[in-house]
C-alpha cells in the first residue's frame, strides 16, 4: 500500500492526496466517495481512477466525521457472499434472514440490503464492493466464503460489523453455530444404537463450517471406540450410487451428512438412496447435520424427517443484530466471538442396525 508521509512520518491518505494522484479536484473526489447523485453521474473512467487511488492509498473516511454524519441514521447493512440471495423459504439462509428482520425491527433499526454478492464472490480481490457498507452504521455479513482482505481493512479502520457464521481470521467478530458439540454428540447416538461402520459424507468446500462438522464428527467416532480412517468421504454428489454400492458391501449400516447451502452431498445421496429402492432407517440410518427446515428437511426412501441437529439460524440472526448494536455502541473491546448450541433432531431416519439375516 503507498504511504503519505509528511516530515518523515505517516499519516493518514487524505482526499487531496487521492485528487493528486488522480489527477482530478478534491471536489470531484468528495463526490465519488460520497456517492452522490453528481458524483455517479461523472465518467465512469474517472470515478475509476478515483476508486482506485483511493484503494491504493489506503484511504478511509475519518471515523469521528463518519459517526457524526451518521449518529441518527439507525440503519444496518446486511451483506451476503452467498453468490445467490435468497428467495425462497426453503433457502437454508431464510431463517438467518427473518432473524436478522425480527431483531432489527424490536430494536428500532432499518436494514440497508446490499445486493454485489455475486460480484463479490466472483471478484472476492475487489474491496469496492465490501467498502460501500460504510453507508450504515455498521454491517452483517454472512455466507461460506469470505473476501480477507477487505474485511481485514474495516476490522482494521474500526467500523463495526458481525459476521454470521464462525470464521478462522483473526479480529473477526462472530455468532456461529456449535457444530463440533453437535456433530460429535450425533455419532455417539449412532455408535449407542449399535452403529460401528460408518461414514460422513461432505462437499469438497473447505469452509469453516465444515471443517467444524467434520472435526466433530472425527471427535465423536474415536470417543466411541470407531476407527476415523475410512471415515471421512468428499462428493461433489455426482459419484454416490457407486459409493453406497461399495459401503453396503464393506458393512456400513449408517451415513452422517453435512448440510449445506448447495445441497450437493445430501441430494446426491438422496437419489442414490431412491435409485437403489432402499429405505431409512430400515436399511440405512440417515443423520443430517444440520437437519430440518428446508426443502432437505424430509429423506428418501420413506420420507421421514432427518435425524441430526438443527442449526440454531434464527436465533444466530437475532443474536448478530444485537452483538453488532453493542459493538456501535462501543461496548466491547476485543472482538467478542459466540457459539450458540444445536438442538438435537430425534427425526425418523436413525434406528439401530438391522441383523443380516433380518
Amino acid at each position: 500500500m503507498t504511504e503519505v508521509r509528511r516530515a518523515g512520518a505517516r499519516r493518514r491518505p487524505r482526499q487531496s492526496d487521492i485528487a493528486r494522484m488522480a489527477g482530478v479536484s478534491q471536489a470531484t473526489v468528495s463526490l465519488i466517495l460520497r456517492g452522490t447523485p453528481a458524483g455517479m453521474a461523472l465518467a465512469r473512467e474517472t470515478r475509476q481512477r478515483v476508486l482506485r487511488a483511493a484503494e491504493e492509498l489506503g484511504y478511509v473516511p475519518d471515523p469521528v466525521a463518519t459517526r457524526l454524519a451518521s449518529a441518527s441514521n439507525a440503519m444496518l447493512g446486511l451483506y451476503t457472499f452467498s453468490t445467490t440471495f435468497p428467495t425462497d423459504v426453503a433457502h437454508s439462509y431464510y431463517p438467518i434472514l427473518v432473524g436478522v428482520e425480527e431483531e432489527a425491527a424490536a430494536q428500532g433499526q432499518d436494514l440497508i440490503l446490499f445486493t454485489g454478492s455475486a460480484r463479490a464472490a466472483a471478484r472476492a480481490d475487489d474491496p469496492a464492493a465490501v467498502r460501500r457498507v460504510r453507508a450504515a452504521d455498521g454491517c452483517l455479513f454472512f455466507g461460506r466464503h469470505v473476501p480477507e482482505e477487505p474485511i481485514r481493512r474495516l476490522a482494521e479502520d474500526g467500523f463495526p460489523f458481525v459476521y454470521i457464521g464462525r470464521r478462522d481470521e483473526p479480529g473477526i467478530p462472530y455468532v456461529g453455530a456449535d457444530y463440533v458439540s453437535a456433530s460429535a454428540q450425533v455419532v455417539a447416538r449412532l455408535a449407542a444404537l449399535g452403529h460401528r461402520e460408518l461414514r460422513y459424507l461432505r462437499e469438497h468446500d473447505e469452509a469453516p463450517a465444515s471443517a467444524d462438522r467434520e472435526e466433530g464428527v472425527v471427535r465423536g467416532a474415536r470417543a466411541s471406540g470407531i476407527d476415523p480412517s475410512r471415515l471421512v468421504v468428499c462428493t461433489d454428489g455426482s459419484d454416490l450410487d457407486d459409493l453406497l454400492r461399495r459401503w453396503l458391501d464393506e458393512g456400513v449400516t449408517a451415513v452422517v451428512v453435512e448440510q449445506t447451502d448447495t445441497g450437493a452431498a445430501l441430494d446426491g445421496l438422496g437419489a442414490a438412496v431412491d435409485r437403489a429402492g432402499l429405505r431409512c432407517p430400515r436399511d440405512l440410518s440417515l443423520a443430517l447435520l444440520g437437519a430440518s427446515t428446508g426443502t432437505r428437511g424430509h429423506a428418501p426412501g420413506g420420507g421421514a424427517a432427518y435425524g441430526g441437529f438443527d442449526v440454531p439460524m434464527r436465533a444466530m440472526g437475532r443474536d448478530a443484530v444485537r452483538l453488532l448494536l453493542e459493538l456501535i455502541a462501543g461496548a466491547h473491546g476485543e472482538p467478542p466471538r459466540r457459539l450458540l448450541p444445536c438442538e438435537p433432531v430425534e427425526g425418523g431416519t436413525v434406528a439401530a442396525p438391522r441383523t443380516r439375516d433380518t
